[in-house]
């Protein structure tokens, strides 16, 4: 299939057909769906949303508000496969912020589970919106099937007959995500029909999915990192994924679903990893009961301290493979291969995935040598084209032919094989310059988590009348561990240079993270640090 012409929905359709009879959806002990009856449930879904004079006609947004259910799974296919755009959102969202997503995405239809989302259900009566349930029914001819209510249901004329039987085609916006906003207010990201089936082609040569593999989904689905990878591709290779019965991520379930399964691998953000990690410690029996033998762990969304890395390794018995994704690049840009494919290479994401381009450039658009940093930017076919209605945005991140990701990296100075792997060394805007001195909170991160008694951290910068910028951090100690500040500000002088050691270590029990478990400095450097003048007001 030409790469101009490609489509994720023709993927999909080809792994039915080529794989009609294996599982592709469970949920453990409730239900089990085989690729062609997913199949046929996404027709039908698509054939109801397309239906009537009120139906989504192509380009028009449709919101999905669930939580990590096969109702979400199907609908979501259902809408692309109408030419719609499906703009997935998270369930625990304010009012406000449902307003702002419905408005930013232009949607037309809210679509949520029986069981509604109250703040969601308010944002769409506030903006004019249609909502529509979806409504489960285990069927004794059939393993399932979704009732779309509170959706008219009207008689088509011939032309609209002929608009929804009309294919998919590859420049079909089909996804539509915003940005996580660390710098700014969130952009919106348009993906087409090509960006995700070449992003999910990407995802399958790197980690050589097939029919028999198959997976537990970690992550929501409302972010690119659980749908394309976990889900995506999965399913694009007629494999199998589990999702979880509450819908979410379960330390306590995990191992038993992944056993349910038969799982061959998992992917996940290092705060799960973590989670797993400690729950393999403190209940190793549960692990070696219910682990099944894994190709390969891997990790993506932020980056992995090589000391969890190894821990993860010789905990699991399995490869654990750094991955490197932005969603603009409909996920995935550089990942570390499969133990046949290459060498694995700790403290670096990889090299670039299947038919992606990298180039780590200076600021005026020239490739630096290896070894040395620049901006990592990237092409291909799985890029967004630009930001929605943001020609300014669009302006810098696309200057000199190259999407620029806005992170600091360096390419492997001693790849005499060309193969590219590429280690980060943080966000342009997440630098520390205290002084003059840049500091990556990442390095400092790194050493952190190399003491045995620190469970979680995170380096950031905060203001200083002095020197412009000092670094602070905040770390969780091991449970059961009693830790104080000046025992972990000695461990650093130990590792680090001593302009790189914190001026201030927050001793805590949690950190914030996104909905996804990702740590964002700039909402840790909130969370913790207290300006001197509003403490001073405070006093």
């Amino acid at each position: 299939m030409e790469e101009e012409t490609l489509t994720l929905t023709a993927l999909l359709k080809a792994a039915a057909a080529a794989h009609p009879s294996r599982r592709a959806i469970a949920v453990h002990g409730k239900i089990d769906l085989t690729h062609a009856d997913l199949d046929a449930l996404v027709d039908a879904a698509a054939s109801r949303l397309a239906a009537g004079t009120d139906g989504v006609r192509p380009g028009q947004t449709v919101a999905l508000c669930f939580p990590n259910t096969v109702e979400l799974v199907v609908m979501f296919l259902a809408v692309i496969r109408a030419r719609g755009v499906a703009a997935p959102l998270n369930p625990a969202y304010t009012q406000e912020e449902f307003e702002f997503y419905l408005s930013d995405s232009e949607a037309r239809l809210l679509v949520t589970n029986a069981e509604g989302n109250a703040a969601a259900q308010a944002a769409a009566a506030k903006l004019g919106l249609v909502h529509a349930a979806t409504t489960t029914l285990l069927d004794p001819a059939g393993p399932l099937h979704l009732d779309l209510a509170s959706l008219p249901s009207q008689s088509q004329s011939q032309e609209e007959e002929e608009a929804e039987k009309k294919e998919n085609e590859a420049s079909d916006v089909a996804l539509f995500l915003h940005t996580s906003g660390t710098t700014s207010r969130p952009k919106g990201v348009p993906l087409t029909q090509r960006n995700l089936a070449a992003s999910v082609r990407n995802i399958r040569a790197v980690y050589r999915f097939v029919e028999t593999d198959a997976t537990v989904v970690t992550l929501p689905l409302f972010h690119v990192h659980g749908l394309l990878c976990a889900l995506l591709s999965s399913l694009a290779a007629g494999a199998a994924v589990t999702l979880p019965a509450g819908g979410r991520f379960s330390a306590s379930t995990f191992w038993a679903d992944m056993r349910a399964a038969g799982a061959t691998w998992y992917t996940a953000v290092p705060t799960i990893h973590q989670i797993i990690l400690d729950r393999h410690a403190s209940k190793p029996e549960e692990a070696q009961a219910h682990r099944p033998p894994l190709r390969f762990v891997r990790s993506c969304s932020a980056s992995l301290a090589p000391v969890i890395l190894e821990r993860l390794e010789s905990a699991l018995g399995a490869p654990v493979l750094e991955a490197y994704a932005m969603t603009e690049a409909s996920h995935m840009m550089t990942s570390n291969p499969l133990p046949q494919d290459g060498p694995q290479k700790p403290g670096s994401v990889g090299r670039p995935a299947g038919r992606m381009e990298l180039a780590v450039l200076d600021t005026d658009g020239n490739e630096v040598p290896a070894g040395s940093p620049g901006e990592v930017c990237v092409r291909g076919a799985n890029v967004t084209a630009g930001y929605k209605a943001n020609p300014a945005a669009n302006a810098e991140a696309f200057a000199h032919g190259w999407f620029h990701t806005g992170d600091i990296g360096v390419r492997d100075p001693e790849d005499d094989e060309g193969l590219g792997y590429l280690r980060l060394v943080g966000r342009i805007k997440e630098l520390v310059n205290r002084g003059g001195e840049k500091i990556s909170p990442i390095e400092v991160d790194s050493v952190l988590l190399s003491h045995p008694d620190v469970a979680q951290a995170v380096a950031f910068g905060v203001p200083d009348d002095k020197y412009g910028e000092e670094i602070h951090c905040a770390v969780i100690p091991r449970d059961g561990v009693e830790m104080r500040e000046e025992e972990v500000l000695a461990f650093c002088r130990r590792n680090l240079a001593a302009f790189k050691v914190p001026k201030k270590v927050y001793i805590a029990d949690d950190l914030p993270k996104t909905a996804t478990g990702k740590i964002q400095r700039r909402i840790v450097s909130q969370h913790f640090f207290v300006p001197p003048a509003a403490a001073a007001a405070k006093a």
